[in-house]
């Protein structure tokens, strides 16, 4: 355990360094978005002296660096507010849509998979894969605009189309407002997750173990629940664990679709000013969700197989 903790700091370390680097890459200068359009050549300079962007990237990062082991981010070049801040209040919103699209996912694709596996071929099995297939090759946004169309456009506009309310705010117009972006984000995701654990527990149905349960007699629920389903899970927590980071960071065209203030508009955002510090700190927390949630894979695969114990 340990070694795997040194080796995923070693992955955060990286990825914000890279990061870093490839923000300094970016056309444009920060000096000259913060100074302003009109601004002389000694006005920008001043700026860039102001906000420290003369030195090194190395030397930056480091301070940088420091600032996080002591939990300060920094502030945004553009309006002043503290990264912190900025990403409390577009955090909650990402995730609360992040997870109820994977719950939702999960939800739809697990009981086909299990049903399209004990009956292979049937009629669930192909319609079923016939629509993941296609919804699998459509891009997302095209998902939302056929939703939007569908529940907030022309007569049957009973969906609002874009915004968000918090949860706290009206618990009923918050869950009004999620509808559309967590539909659009589980479609495709549902689609994949079907696939995969479908193909597992077909794999697994033909084992040694699935087909002594069977001579016992066993019904044959308990031995798709409690005997094949269980080891058939590896792949799916996995593909979804990973799926809720990429979620977390790369939500940018549901959010832009539906005018969402989350996580990915605020990336977009800093992109386009130039914003570096609230990038950073964006994909900082990117980064630690993926090094937590393969933390967390790990333990659940303890649980789901004691062999793993036993080989730890």
């Amino acid at each position: 355990m340990r070694a795997r903790l040194v080796h995923l700091l070693a992955v955060l370390l990286a990825v914000t360094f890279l990061s870093f680097v490839v923000v300094e890459l970016l056309p444009g200068d920060a000096a000259v978005v913060v100074a302003g359009e009109g601004a002389t050549p000694e006005q920008v300079e001043q700026v860039r002296r102001d906000l420290q962007l003369d030195r090194p990237v190395l030397v930056r990062y480091v301070d940088w660096l420091g600032g996080v082991a002591t939990g300060d981010l920094g502030r945004s070049f553009r309006t002043g507010q503290p990264v912190a801040e900025a990403l409390a209040q577009r955090i909650p919103v990402t995730f609360e849509i992040t997870v109820v699209a994977q719950l939702l996912a999960l939800l739809v694709a697990v009981p086909l998979a299990v049903y399209s596996a004990y009956r292979p071929g049937g009629f669930v099995d192909r319609v079923s894969m016939t629509l993941g297939f296609g919804a699998a090759a459509m891009p997302t946004f095209v998902f939302g605009m056929v939703l939007i169309v569908l529940f907030a456009g022309g007569i049957t506009s009973i969906l609002p189309a874009t915004g968000y309310t918090g949860f706290f705010e009206d618990p009923v117009a918050n869950m009004r407002s999620i509808v559309l972006p967590c539909l659009t984000l589980m479609i495709a995701e549902a689609a994949v997750y079907r696939q995969l654990l479908r193909s597992d527990m077909v794999s697994t149905l033909q084992e040694d173990f699935i087909l002594m349960a069977r001579s016992k007699g066993l019904p044959p629920r308990r031995v798709l629940l409690r005997h094949a389903l269980r080891p058939s899970l590896f792949s799916l927590i996995t593909l979804s664990g990973v799926n809720i980071g990429r979620l977390l960071g790369g939500a940018v065209i549901v959010e832009t679709l539906f005018a969402i203030p989350g996580l990915g508009q605020l990336i977009v955002q800093a992109v386009f000013n130039r914003d570096y510090v609230i990038l950073q700190g964006a994909l900082l927390f990117v980064a630690v969700v993926y090094v937590v949630i393969n933390m967390v894979i790990d333990l659940l695969y303890l649980v789901l197989d004691p062999r793993v114990r036993r080989d730890g």
